[in-house]
């Protein structure tokens, strides 16, 4: 079985495009780098590449080489060949508020350059800074620059490639959601992942479960059905209870590295007769399902099948530190 941990050079490479302010650096600060929002309104400019090794002894292993929003992606002082054909991803930030024309004509200059050079590259557009917009305002935008771009593709003959649009914003949880589906084009075993996802809840009656990387709170997987924000909100916040609670009043070695003991399991009963569970699969992983309060009844069997998860996902990514 092959291992998920990517070491030397063939760690997966993330490319954070766009221009000027729309927003590239506060994102990575935020989601990798657990920056207050508010503190990012006193970052600097990038004034040229920054790479950043994202690691911090989490299961979520690439690189993110933030460029400046003023160099031209497409000329030779980036070096396409080097950049784009090493590259898994590829984000281009596009700041909502701000006039698109400019930012898009450049991102369909970029996908066309970087997909003759490497067309397994995903590209994944964040309609950034949408946290002032009425949901309706939302999704015209979003509508408007995928029309746009679809049009600027066509013309270059390059309608063929897939991009994927998110609305995000630093202020929620959408930008971690966002990052969580980047994130999974870079796991090769996620059909797998959601294949054990989906036997886990249909043998436990779970109505959701999801598989979170724990430094970054962004889930690398989920079962096969739709992903309803407010329930990833839910469990991304309870990622953030147990975390405290556990460097409170957590025993054991693995309480000093911010991520809670390596056994830390919680249950939060809520008052509509729902109950959010978690156990923690090792240090950077936790699994937390959503599910019935009357389900958490057969506890003997959840706990089984939770052991079983983690056996095979151990098997599948060779785990350190499993909780026994």
């Amino acid at each position: 079985m092959a291992s998920a941990r990517h070491d030397g050079p063939s760690t997966p490479r993330v490319l954070l495009m766009g221009a000027r302010r729309a927003g590239k650096s506060s994102i990575q600060k935020v989601v990798f780098h657990k920056m207050s929002p508010h503190e990012t309104l006193f970052l600097e400019p990038t004034n040229k590449l920054v790479k950043n090794d994202i690691a911090n002894s989490s299961f979520v292993q690439f690189e993110v080489w933030d460029f400046p929003g003023h160099v031209d992606t497409t000329s030779a002082a980036v070096k396409p060949e080097l950049t784009f054909g090493g590259c898994s991803a590829l984000v281009w930030v596009i700041d909502a508020q701000d006039d698109h024309a400019e930012a898009l004509a450049r991102l369909q200059a970029t996908i066309g350059t970087a997909y003759r050079i490497n067309p397994s590259i995903v590209f994944e557009v964040l309609v950034h800074k949408v946290d002032s917009f009425s949901e309706d305002q939302r999704i015209e935008c979003q509508r408007e620059l995928q029309a746009h771009l679809s049009e600027e593709l066509t013309a270059a003959r390059l309608q063929h490639v897939k991009v994927n649009f998110h609305l995000t914003s630093i202020y929620d949880h959408s930008v971690f959601e966002a990052f969580s589906k980047v994130v999974q084009q870079l796991i090769p075993q996620l059909p797998t992942l959601e294949s054990l996802l989906d036997i886990l809840v249909a043998s436990c009656r779970i109505e959701k479960a999801f598989l979170f990387d724990v430094v970054s709170k962004i889930y690398i997987a989920t079962d096969s059905s739709l992903v309803d924000m407010q329930s990833y909100e839910l469990c991304a916040d309870m990622i953030d209870v147990v975390i405290d609670v556990s460097c409170i009043y957590g025993l054991g070695e693995g309480a000093d590295d911010g991520t809670g003991s390596t056994a830390s399991n919680c249950v939060i009963t809520l008052n509509n007769g729902t109950a959010l569970f978690l156990r923690e699969m090792n240090r950077s992983l936790a699994l937390v399902c959503i599910l019935k309060e009357s389900v958490m009844q057969q506890q003997g069997l959840l706990e089984y099948n939770c052991a079983s998860f983690r056996k095979a996902l151990g098997e599948l990514f060779r785990l350190p530190n499993q909780p026994k």
